[in-house]
């Protein structure tokens, strides 16, 4: 076990070697802090040393931070934090870089539990993992990624792990559930060898390859249905689908794939459109149509179409009701001798085309749905010269007997002449019409 006492400097061989990588990796002399490290042995045990590299003032600088032994359960850190925000933090009060010593900051090793303070840190000698005598068939010296020594702690545990390196299956070289399944499964390694550069180049998920070999399918089919199946099973808006096809999402995903697509928005419109226009989705001329776009298309006009006949029905039923009201409420209007008259609104349509041209919002809002259940009325007031021209929207409130808005173009409030005339002359004269009214 490595202790606090094992550490040692950086050899100058080992600075010389980080400073060409980094030259390499940033040949302008980047200022931000990045990160290598480096293995070595420590009390005769294999340990990777993270070091931090920054440039400052035209010069470069190279910190030890973090020491992991391959068994110690604890990792030594110096001069480094973790923030969940911030990520990674390096002081360099010894380096003279700053004026003083943040708070974290010691001539000392401290120590964590040896899974944190291990970011990403290229490795800049792997091949030094051969020397040792329980590695030496490793071939560490090809795995391409910073977590070296997880990768050596399983091959400790499933040395059929030199295998997958030497197949190029790299990013399986970690994985367990592949491991195992190696060790006890003969005919996986063979089915393993003889699609090795396939995998190697698609990089399959570790349940497709299982679930390619388990169920002798093709690898790419069975990676496409699970990236498919992922996305389409975490919306509930999906539900119909997965009940119309009794739960079989592959029979779905197939039927797609021989449609030439993957867009099961699509099939959720049609299926929708198919449910409203009362088809029977149990037979499969519904269900899976020969011709996907052809029927896509025909079952959503003749969907629309359907629709449209009852939006008109429904909408000439509304119109109804609101004239009925605008005539219930028709002796509230007023055209006498002043220069303005009253009109009560007639339709939605009246609405709508007085919000477009006073630019305010009685069209919409719900103002029709209030007129048609009698909460408040609306009436228009126009010059009597000009009686099309809209020109001053009042709400009247049924309830109260008040008017509730009264608003002239872009929401503003009408001049004075207006206001009075409205107070004092039409709000006296439809409260005494209301009362006269049979409610």
């Amino acid at each position: 076990m490595i202790t606090e006492k094992d550490i040692k400097d950086i050899p100058k061989y080992m600075i010389e070697r980080i400073k060409q990588k980094d030259k390499h990796d940033f040949p302008y002399g980047d200022s931000t802090r990045r990160f290598y490290s480096y293995l070595t042995k420590f009390n005769g045990e294999l340990a990777k040393i993270t070091v931090a590299v920054r440039n400052r003032y035209g010069k470069w600088y190279c910190k030890q931070v973090a020491v992991h032994g391959i068994h110690n359960d604890k990792c030594f850190i110096k001069d480094i934090i973790f923030y969940q925000i911030s990520g990674y933090i390096v002081g360099w009060f010894s380096e003279g870089l700053t004026k003083e010593p943040k708070w974290w900051e010691s001539d000392n090793w401290d120590w964590n539990d040896d899974k944190y303070f291990d970011p990403y840190a290229p490795v800049i000698n792997p091949e030094f993992a051969l020397k040792f005598k329980e590695y030496k068939y490793s071939q560490a010296d090809r795995y391409p990624y910073c977590n070296i020594l997880k990768y050596l702690r399983t091959y400790e545990k499933y040395p059929q792990a030199e295998y997958l390196m030497k197949m190029n299956l790299v990013n399986y070289a970690t994985s367990k559930t592949i491991l195992r399944k190696i060790a006890k499964d003969k005919k996986f390694r063979t089915w393993l060898i003889r699609n090795s550069a396939e995998i190697a180049l698609k990089d399959y998920y570790v349940s497709t390859i299982l679930k390619a070999y388990k169920e002798n399918k093709n690898l790419e089919f069975v990676q496409q249905f699970e990236a498919f199946n992922k996305t389409f099973m975490h919306s509930d808006k999906y539900l119909p689908i997965k009940k119309a096809f009794n739960g079989n999402i592959e029979r779905f995903f197939l039927y797609l794939k021989s449609q030439g697509t993957h867009d099961y928005t699509s099939y959720y419109d049609y299926l929708n459109a198919c449910e409203k226009l009362g088809l029977d989705m149990t037979k499969d001329k519904n269900l899976v149509p020969h011709d996907f776009k052809f029927w896509h298309d025909t079952r959503i006009n003749e969907y629309n179409s359907k629709k449209a006949e009852i939006d008109r029905k429904e909408r000439a039923k509304f119109y109804k009701q609101f004239e009925d009201v605008a005539n219930k409420y028709l002796s509230m209007q007023r055209e006498m001798k002043d220069n303005y008259v009253v009109i009560i609104a007639k339709s939605p349509a009246d609405l709508i085309n007085e919000g477009n041209k006073l630019h305010h919002c009685v069209g919409c809002m719900g103002y029709d749905q209030k007129f048609i259940k009698e909460q408040s009325l609306i009436f228009f007031v126009r010059l009597k010269a000009e009686q099309d021209t809209p020109l001053v929207t009042v709400e009247y409130s049924l309830d109260t007997h008040r008017i509730l808005q009264c608003r002239a173009e872009h929401n503003t409030t009408p001049n004075n002449e207006i206001m009075e005339f409205v107070n004092k002359k039409w709000l006296p004269y439809a409260n005494r019409k209301l009362r006269q009214i049979a409610i």
